[in-house]
């Protein structure tokens, strides 16, 4: 079997990825069916193994040598980019430098999957108030990668194998929602979402959609009538495409057992609706991914946890399920399950 090269973002340095980027270097059930490459700095992750006692990278390939070796690569690596001080700085303490340098290794990784040099891009968290410090506006990975790569339409999904969900609004405030949710925007979501869950599971999928308010408004009761208005509009134009759909779901009841077991996937209105119960339920392995992209872009479903980084308690689970994820996307080939599942 060939094995697709998947890029990993290293990360916010002062955070927790630096050291899932090494866990992830030597898993061995990892390297059977896929090269990863970590994409960060070299002599910080040198550090962070010193540190952590956990196995230093066994192979550095530099920017000058990239472009030759990108399509011979078949062992795990990292890619050494240069422009951070991996001595002067403080783990666990947010800073403009570490923003600046998670960016830099975001940027790259696209550069090199939009060039065909990487199947896949998994990115280990960055850090939000980081990013904002050293002048980069975007609220996150979603929207860097939907910028990046010029996507006309693109949503946050969360995969695990115990609930999946879509976003049709992420990273704003409350008041915000109502005012973003449109048909076309919830279509869209739809959409993508009922694509990625086919080509995961080779069978159509079957879909349920949130409402806005409590007991998705209650015909009105509560809320502006956004699902009389909007979502129900937007799930009656997808079921006339052909999507298996239901909907609006009052959200307080959506995701019991049952109906997760007969669900695929749901569709959330805002950040929280889905968020909450798929940290819940499934924290350490659950998968961010952006679909919409013209590539392949999965994500570990945590952040940069500065307060427990650089001390060797970090899970890397996340991190493995996002390769996983990231490789089903991209391939019909059987990727092995989890062992535990």
């Amino acid at each position: 079997m060939i094995k697709p090269v998947i890029a990993i973002t290293m990360g916010d340095p002062a955070g927790v990825g630096p050291e899932v980027c090494l866990q992830l270097l030597a898993n061995q059930e990892v390297a059977s069916f896929a090269t990863p490459i970590i994409f960060g700095d070299a002599r910080l992750l040198a550090r962070c193994a010193r540190q952590t006692g956990l196995p230093p990278a066994k192979r550095i390939i530099s920017e000058i040598d990239w472009a030759e070796q990108c399509l011979k690569v078949t062992e795990p690596a990292v890619l050494d980019i240069f422009g951070f001080d991996a001595e002067d700085f403080a783990p666990g303490v947010v800073s403009a430098r570490t923003g600046a340098a998670g960016y830099l290794y975001v940027e790259k990784s696209i550069e090199a999957a939009m060039a065909g040099q990487v199947a896949a891009v998994a990115t280990a968290p960055l850090n939000k108030e980081a990013l904002r410090a050293a002048g980069i506006m975007y609220p996150g990975h979603t929207e860097i990668f939907a910028d990046k790569t010029g996507a006309n339409r693109a949503c946050m999904f969360q995969y695990s194998d115990e609930v999946r969900a879509s976003f049709v609004t992420v990273h704003c405030g409350y008041h915000e929602v109502p005012g973003l949710l449109t048909l076309e925007r919830i279509l869209d979501v739809i959409e993508l979402t009922a694509d990625a869950m086919h080509r995961i599971r080779g069978t159509e999928p079957k879909i349920a959609v949130l409402g806005l308010n409590p007991h998705a408004g209650e015909h009105g009761l509560f809320g502006n009538c956004e699902e009389e208005l909007i979502i129900i509009p937007a799930i009656e134009a997808a079921r006339a495409k052909g999507i298996h759909i239901e909907g609006p779901l009052p959200p307080d009841t959506a995701f019991i057992p049952a109906k997760r077991r007969s669900t695929d996937a749901f569709i959330c209105m805002y950040h929280d609706q889905g968020h909450i119960p798929l940290k819940a339920l499934a924290f350490d392995t659950a998968v961010n991914t952006t679909l919409g992209l013209p590539i392949i872009r999965t994500s570990v479903d945590h952040g940069t946890a500065c307060d427990i980084a650089w001390q060797g308690k970090a899970s890397g689970s996340s991190l493995v399920e996002a390769v996983r994820l990231a490789v089903k996307l991209g391939s019909k080939t059987s990727v092995p399950s989890e062992s535990r599942r």
